[in-house]
């Protein structure tokens, strides 16, 4: 049985939690808990001395410690469904969308919640290393969530997925950046009716309630 050390309110463990219920792959879960510190501990650091969540363990020992390697290792074990795309042209669509979502999503709001958030004082990057917020991080992250709601609201004008023309991670991706952009107070709205049709539809997948 794989390990997935998870937890419950980080976006990127959710995406490697959505991504394995998806592929209908089943699972062991060790929970992390980053708000007590847990994941710069010793016992932690030996699974993976970069200090982050998520981190899969597979069934040989081999230990994957983010989500580009979680998704590259599931979609070669088990292919079906595909998520990275099944031609050429898909899987070139497919990963550069993903790396959209993950850098206009995802990373904007980090930057928005890890220079602006009094909790993450001394932690404005995750992993073993401290360092100090830069507040004008914070007021461009928030710039560029909100400009990201915009990109994607335009690119799911008469489509039902945001890459070709099935589900696939960068869905995965997208949806957790939309989600996780309420810790900065940024929801999609009446500006957004093609993001808020995409995101009632996604709700419809079991794998969204993980």
């Amino acid at each position: 049985m794989i390990t997935l050390y998870d937890c419950a309110t980080a976006p990127s463990p959710r995406r490697a939690r959505i991504l394995l219920a998806e592929k209908g792959v089943a699972h062991d879960t060790v929970w992390v808990d980053l708000a007590r510190g847990e994941q710069l501990g010793a016992a932690f650091r030996a699974i993976n001395p970069q200090c982050t969540v998520p981190a899969l363990r597979t069934d040989d020992g081999l230990v994957l410690t983010d989500n580009a390697a979680i998704t590259a290792y599931a979609e070669a074990a088990w292919p079906e469904p595909p998520l990275l795309g099944r031609t050429p042209a898909e899987a070139a669509e497919i990963a550069s969308w993903n790396w959209r979502m993950e850098f206009e999503g995802l990373l904007a709001v980090a930057e928005t919640l890890r220079n602006g958030s009094p909790a993450m004082a001394r932690r404005a990057l995750p992993g073993p290393v401290d360092y100090d917020q830069i507040p004008e991080l914070a007021q461009r992250g928030l710039a560029r969530v909100q400009r990201f709601l915009v990109l994607l609201n335009e690119r799911l004008a008469g489509r039902d997925f945001v890459a070709t023309e099935r589900f696939s991670v960068v869905d995965i991706t997208a949806v957790v950046a939309v989600d996780f952009a309420r810790i900065v107070r940024v929801r999609p709205d009446e500006r957004h009716p093609h993001l808020l049709r995409w995101r009632a539809s996604m709700a419809q997948r079991p794998s969204m309630a993980l």
